[in-house]
């Protein structure tokens, strides 16, 4: 699919200096994607603080995007149990300049990574499932990755995380097919809804975590 707009610069990881942007893709962009956008939004801005928070961008996207089409009800309230803000969340289909801006791409499954890499920009190497790319986090020494502290050192830290993880990718695998998914709750009664929330949030715990160097358990 071709990007809408005026031309924009391919990505190869080293984007604006100031900024990390972090895409979540699922399908429709009305559950899956709108959730672990806003908990990852809220968990840095716990995190960091809303000023600090502001160096990491966090959008998301649909494979078969609802364009203009507003989250879920279901995913919403889950947001809002879960303490973030669904306020506001309009969908959008999955473009090639989302991707390209992009210094990480987390997708539900394994399927949306592959749809994501075809488009191109260079994305093999920034672009895994949110539960692989956990499963990559969780082998990585927090002490190989730079300081967190230091002013703008939240991005650099980021992008050392994103090609730490890459170079782990073929040697720590999944234990079974299913391991990397996060299924679609469309359709389902909202206690389905909560436990996916629940398992995204699990999922992305370590990833804030490795991306802040503050542990949300503190």
């Amino acid at each position: 699919m071709q990007a809408r707009g005026t031309a924009v610069q391919e990505n190869d990881g080293q984007g604006p200096d100031d900024t990390f942007r972090i895409l979540h893709v699922s399908t429709g962009n009305v559950c899956r994607s709108p959730i672990t956008e806003r908990l990852t939004r809220h968990a840095l801005a716990e995190r960091l603080g809303p000023a600090r928070a502001d160096a990491v961008l966090v959008e998301s996207a649909g494979t078969w995007g609802h364009e203009g089409a507003p989250m879920e009800t279901h995913a919403a309230a889950v947001l809002t149990d879960l303490g973030a803000d669904p306020a506001g969340f309009v969908g959008r289909e999955l473009l090639d300049e989302h991707v390209i801006r992009a210094d990480l791409v987390l997708t539900a499954t394994r399927d949306h990574r592959a749809q994501v890499i075809s488009m191109g920009h260079s994305a093999g190497l920034r672009t895994f499932t949110l539960k692989e790319f956990t499963r990559l986090v969780r082998a990585i020494d927090p002490a190989t990755l730079p300081d967190p502290e230091p002013e703008g050192a939240v991005v650099v830290r980021a992008r050392a995380l994103v090609r730490a993880a890459a170079a782990l990718r073929g040697w720590l695998l999944a234990p079974s097919p299913d391991a990397d998914e996060v299924h679609d709750p469309y359709g389902a009664p909202i206690t389905y809804f909560r436990s996916i929330g629940a398992e995204i949030q699990q999922a992305l715990d370590p990833v804030v975590t490795a991306l802040t160097g503050i542990d949300g358990r503190e």
